[in-house]
């Protein structure tokens, strides 16, 4: 079994089709589907059905198809490590982050890392940690800073907790509750901006609204971070959301929930089976340190706190 015949495997099972497979290997499609036969003589079993022109897997290849990306994924992390023992010259730091997080810290962490690191370079997946823990458990990322608690236990990642925020009510700016803070209860009947499914906030929202006794009242959703502030600003209704997220956007309000209010932790996250590469480590490093700096400068943005201060990986 080799790395190439399981590289092309991979791109068919994700885009249906040998032809597009052959084009993001860029190889002949006979030669990819000499490959891909190859490796099913080698495991005894087809991999895909290719009936009335539709190419699909088959159970040996579901079966096969999360290991496949695993491998590859270790294979790509020796190769970085080996061509690290040269030191922090060179490299890539792939890391997921939730778009509150894209949108509020992470870009002065970044800046500092690349100034301090020019040679690395960085891979950025946005997305939510549903998504993130996935493709961490992949070995498609480094480290990945996600919500917590996580949705379901995961015993092969690794979690520590880095920052904790409150969560706020945004309006448009002006509308403003006379009092400092609004009760969950307050919500009911209003009309809200809602995340898409699958969303950490989404989740929050609706569990804290559900535990005050109402189904909250959707204007529109479906929306990512930006797309969500933005229906604030628009006056389409009001959303929860983190507090870091509202610096630098005057036209909106945030006002927390009555105490005790809602929070949510941000934790760093790495597989556990897999060492993180040095230069995962380094910007680990550089990100904690940045925290600390902010913290004991008084720069955090409103709402958001140092956890106690992680161990060493």
């Amino acid at each position: 079994m080799q790395l190439q015949q399981l590289a092309s495997f991979v791109a068919v099972a994700e885009t249906a089709h040998f032809t597009h497979a052959a084009e993001r290997m860029r190889l002949a499609q006979p030669s990819l589907s000499k490959q891909i036969k190859a490796l099913e003589a080698e495991l005894g079993a087809p991999l895909f059905s290719r009936a009335r022109g539709n190419v699909t897997l088959t159970p040996a290849g579901e079966l096969l198809l999360p290991l496949a990306r695993r491998i590859l994924a270790d294979a790509e992390t020796a190769r970085r490590e080996v061509a690290e023992l040269a030191g922090l010259g060179r490299g890539r730091v792939r890391l997921g982050a939730t778009p509150s997080l894209c949108a509020g810290l992470l870009a002065e962490a970044l800046a500092r890392f690349h100034d301090d690191y020019p040679g690395i370079d960085l891979l950025v997946e946005e997305g939510g940690s549903r998504d993130l823990v996935r493709d961490l458990a992949r070995g498609q990322l480094d480290l990945a800073l996600i919500i917590l608690p996580l949705q379901s236990s995961d015993p092969s990642l690794v979690t520590e907790e880095i920052l904790r925020e409150n969560l706020v009510v945004a309006s448009p700016a002006g509308t403003r509750p006379r009092r400092p803070y609004v009760r969950i209860e307050e919500l009911r009947g209003r009309p809200m901006v809602m995340f898409r499914r699958g969303y950490d906030l989404r989740e929050a929202t609706l569990n804290a609204c559900r535990q005050a006794g109402f189904e909250p009242r959707f204007a529109v959703e479906g929306g990512e971070m930006d797309a969500v502030l933005r229906f604030v600003e628009a006056g389409l209704g009001v959303a929860v959301v983190p507090s870091m997220v509202l610096d630098g956007r005057p036209g909106l309000a945030g006002t927390p929930l009555a105490p005790p209010g809602l929070r949510r932790a941000v934790a760093l996250a790495h597989r556990k089976d897999v060492e993180p590469i040095r230069a995962a480590l380094a910007f680990r490093a550089t990100l904690l340190s940045y925290l600390s700096e902010a913290a004991e400068e008084g720069s955090l943005p409103q709402g958001v706190e140092l956890s106690t201060p992680p161990a060493e990986l």
